[in-house]
């Protein structure tokens, strides 16, 4: 199984948006010390997950999500108003 998941930061006051096969692991990844975005803060949390079947899959919801660039239209997917 893969997801697409959004966690977010309150003290970035960030979401980010990302793909893996073990969500658990990867949100520990990002709060642990690393470089990159989401190295900016250590508090980042889980708010939303999709699985898919296939990596492809996951993949294109990513891409289609992180296409919105509107924080308006994360929050309602979060909320589950989409």
């Amino acid at each position: 199984m893969y997801f697409i998941y959004i966690i977010y930061s309150e003290s970035a006051d960030k979401h980010y948006i990302g793909q893996t096969d073990n969500v658990e692991k990867r949100l520990l990844e990002h709060n642990s010390v690393h470089k990159g975005f989401t190295s900016q803060a250590d508090d980042w949390i889980l708010k939303f997950y999709e699985e898919f079947n296939t990596r492809q899959e996951a993949l294109k919801r990513e891409k289609q999500i992180k296409s919105w660039k509107n924080r308006k239209f994360i929050e309602k997917l979060i909320n589950g108003e989409l």
